[in-house]
C-alpha cells in the first residue's frame, strides 16, 4: 500500500524568485527537469524514500496563490524553516504551534502568493 499523495506541484508566476526562496527556507538545490511542457524545477527526491516528490512550475493562465491544497514539508524544526521564509521575502501566517501528540506545524506564505505548511515532531 502506497501512501496516498503520489506528486505535488506548487504553481509559480516568477520561477527564479520562487526557487530562490524554496533553496534558501530549505537549505536544498532543485534541479530542473527535462522533457516537460512547462518548465519545472524538482525538489530532491529519492524514488523509494518516504514521502511525495513535487516540482514548482509555471503554466501561463495558472496563476499562483488562489490554490486550495495544502501542502506540509518535514522539517527537524519548523520554527527554524518559518523564519527562514520570513527572511528570504516570504512571511510566517500562523507561527509554530503544538498539535499534540501530532508534533508541531507553522503556516507560511511564498513569494508568489501560496501557502505552504511546514510539520515538525520538535
Amino acid at each position: 500500500m502506497n501512501n496516498p499523495v503520489a506528486w505535488f506541484e506548487i504553481y509559480v508566476q516568477n520561477l527564479e524568485r520562487a526557487r530562490a526562496f524554496y533553496e534558501t527556507v530549505f537549505g536544498i538545490q532543485l534541479a530542473k527537469l527535462e522533457g516537460t511542457e512547462f518548465e519545472m524545477w524538482a525538489f530532491p527526491m529519492q524514488q523509494q524514500g518516504y514521502g511525495a516528490p513535487g516540482a514548482l512550475i509555471k503554466i501561463p493562465g495558472y496563476p499562483s496563490g488562489a490554490n486550495s491544497v495544502l501542502v506540509y514539508f518535514s522539517c527537524a524544526d519548523c520554527a527554524v524553516e518559518a523564519q527562514r521564509a520570513a527572511k528570504a521575502g516570504g512571511r510566517i501566517e500562523t507561527p509554530k504551534k503544538s498539535i499534540g501528540q501530532y508534533g508541531h506545524i507553522a503556516l507560511i506564505i511564498d513569494t508568489e502568493g501560496n501557502m505552504l505548511g511546514l510539520h515538525s515532531m520538535k
